[in-house]
C-alpha cells in the first residue's frame, strides 16, 4: 500500500525503512514506541530496494515485502510503503522523503533509525538534505552494562534529533538468518505469520 494525501490538518508522518531480512518483533516494539512518543498520524514502514550501503546481497524483494507485510501491517497507524522497492537503481532515503514531502508539503516528517545508522549518518547520499527533510528520532535502548556509548548528534545539528526510548531486546536479522540456517527454533524472535512464511519459501536456508 502507498501512502496517499489527505485533506486537513498537517500531517505527522513517521518512516522507519530497512532491509526487513527478516522483519522481527525488536522492528515492531520500535514502530510500537514511534507511534505513540511521537504522536504519529502514519507510520510508514519502507523495506529498501537496491541498497548502496549493503555488502550481502538482501533476499528477493518480493519476500521482504510480504512479510513486512505481514509483520507490521495490523498494526494501528501503520502502513508497508512499497516505493523503495518500486524504484529502480539505489535506494536512497533522501529520494523517499522527498516523495512524501511532495505528498504532503506541510507534513512533519520523522525518520525513525538505530543508533548505529545516526552514528553512520553522514556517510549517507545527501544527508545534510535528510537533515532539513526530516526529524531524525533515534532509538535509544536501554544498555544496563554501558559497554555502547550513546549517540550524541553534534551541536550544529542537534535541533534536529529527538530520542525514542525503546525496550532493550537482544534480537537482529543476522542472528535470525544464523538460527534457521543451522535449523533452531525463531518462535520468539519473529511473529508466527513471518515463521510460516519463511517456511513455506525456504528462505534463509543453506544449500
Amino acid at each position: 500500500m502507498v501512502l496517499k494525501p489527505r485533506q486537513g490538518d498537517a500531517k505527522r508522518i513517521g518512516v522507519f525503512g530497512g532491509a526487513f531480512d527478516p522483519p522481527h518483533v525488536a522492528h515492531a516494539a520500535l514502530v510500537r514506541a514511534a507511534v505513540a512518543q511521537l504522536q504519529l498520524d502514519e507510520l510508514c514502514v519502507v523495506p529498501t530496494g537496491q541498497a548502496w550501503h549493503k555488502a550481502r546481497a538482501l533476499s528477493p524483494a518480493h519476500h521482504r515485502l510480504a512479510m513486512a507485510q505481514l509483520a507490521f501491517s495490523d498494526l494501528p497507524r501503520v502502513v508497508v510503503d512499497p516505493r523503495e522497492i518500486q524504484r529502480t537503481g539505489p535506494t536512497y532515503t533522501v529520494d523517499t522523503l522527498r516523495e512524501l514531502k511532495t505528498l504532503w508539503p506541510e507534513a512533519e516528517l520523522f525518520l525513525v533509525m538505530g543508533e548505529d545508522q545516526a552514528r553512520a549518518l553522514p556517510t549517507w547520499h545527501e544527508w545534510k538534505e535528510v537533515l532539513r527533510l526530516a526529524i531524525i528520532c533515534v532509538a535509544e535502548r536501554e544498555d544496563l552494562t554501558g559497554a555502547t556509548p550513546r549517540f550524541v548528534a553534534q551541536k550544529s545539528h542537534e535541533s534536529r534529533f529527538r530520542r525514542l526510548q525503546v525496550p532493550a531486546m537482544p534480537v537482529s536479522a543476522t542472528d535470525i538468518r544464523a538460527r534457521i540456517a543451522a535449523h533452531q527454533c525463531v518462535d520468539l524472535l519473529v511473529f508466527e505469520p513471518v515463521a510460516r512464511y519463511i517456511d513455506d519459501h525456504h528462505l534463509y536456508q543453506t544449500a
